[in-house]
């Protein structure tokens, strides 16, 4: 094996994943810098997810290396995985899964308390990143009081919260209105340029990847060197994409 460049945070090389035998990823390496907002592109069914889950230690993939700050990750353990992803990565799904027992600030001070915060000072911190999102209002209301988009924004904050050192962001506003969209999206690089926080976003709309400082693509679990997407508006309709390589 031979370990990263040291500027890159994540660095993944050669990656293969089969799901029911069927190729996911054929062959991906990348590098992510510390501090940088990467976007993976590509229709879906391209490989975004796949991608994500190796990054972040969820899925070992059938060959090749990941590696986070010079560590090899899939060499790790089950439980170091998971202590890997708690204490440095974040997570957010297209579809929020809230905890339906906790209100939105519980839920959004979850991860904090996990690492150790008191309740108040995880208290105190999961409402500040409620207001900052424009939920201050719902912080006593339990998630199934609250709006889709109100729940997508519960999951936002409670990724953001940690500050981790590297968010992986699924999708994040697939289940928001364009204009609750362009919000979440500025609180999140936002945040992620104020807290020194990596962020790997997945997202198959161009005007969300813009967002980023670079982007990689992808098409059928391969990088390409451009994905050309059809405007958000006639995405659900339409799969066909152009691709140079």
């Amino acid at each position: 094996m031979v370990a990263p460049p040291d500027n890159d945070v994540l660095w993944a090389r050669a990656l293969h994943v089969e799901h029911n035998g069927s190729p996911a990823l054929s062959g991906v390496s990348l590098g992510v810098r510390e501090g940088e907002i990467l976007a993976v592109g590509g229709p879906r069914g391209s490989g975004k997810t796949t991608l994500l889950r190796c990054l972040s230690g969820q899925l070992l993939p059938r060959e090749g290396e990941v590696w986070f700050n010079s560590t090899p990750v899939h060499t790790m353990g089950p439980l170091t995985r998971e202590r890997l992803r708690r204490d440095r990565f974040g997570w957010i799904d297209p579809v929020p899964t809230l905890i339906p027992e906790l209100n939105a600030w519980e839920n959004t001070a979850l991860p904090l308390m996990l690492r150790g915060w008191t309740r108040r000072a995880a208290k105190t911190a999961a409402r500040e990143w409620l207001e900052r999102l424009d939920i201050g209002g719902c912080a006593r209301k339990r998630p199934h009081a609250l709006l889709q988009s109100e729940r997508q924004r519960v999951a936002v904050a409670r990724a953001l919260a940690p500050s981790p050192t590297v968010l992986f962001a699924d999708e994040p506003t697939a289940p928001l209105h364009r204009a609750d969209r362009a919000h979440v999206l500025r609180t999140l690089t936002s945040a992620a340029r104020s807290h020194g926080i990596t962020v790997v976003l997945a997202t198959h709309d161009p005007d969300t990847a813009a967002l980023a400082d670079r982007t990689v693509s992808l098409l059928d679990g391969r990088r390409v060197n451009t994905v050309h997407l059809p405007p958000l508006a006639e995405a659900e309709g339409r799969t066909a994409c152009s691709l140079s390589v």
